[in-house]
């Protein structure tokens, strides 16, 4: 069955960087794009970014373009957000995403935290 762990959150100071992962399990991960989001506390669901399954193309919510990068690597069926310059409102949990055939799959989500 599908699988998506995410991994690598935690407690960062502003300004600070992190880089979180998912890692996929139970498709072929090398053909569907991938998309992260982020739930803050009292706040819905915001997408942040995607990639397309080649990793050819990204694109990213306006509040996070320059700041954060989506990366992959097809032969660890990984993606990975890279955050840097975190501020206190980047505070959330962080979701990856797969959609297949018609069929939304989320990981579990990684807390982050920015703070002093």
């Amino acid at each position: 069955q599908v699988q998506l762990v995410e991994s690598g959150g935690g407690l960062v100071q502003p300004g600070g960087s992190l880089r979180l992962s998912c890692a996929a399990s139970g498709f072929t991960f090398s053909i569907y794009a991938m998309s992260w989001y982020r739930q803050a506390p009292g706040k819905e669901r915001e997408l942040v970014g995607s990639i397309t399954s080649t990793g050819g193309s990204t694109n990213y919510a306006d509040s996070m373009k320059g700041r954060f990068t989506i990366s992959r690597d097809n032969a660890k069926n990984t993606v990975y957000l890279q955050m840097n310059s975190l501020k206190p409102e980047d505070t959330a949990v962080y979701y990856c995403k797969v959609v297949r055939r018609g069929i939304h799959y989320w990981g579990q989500g990684t807390q982050v935290t920015v703070s002093s």
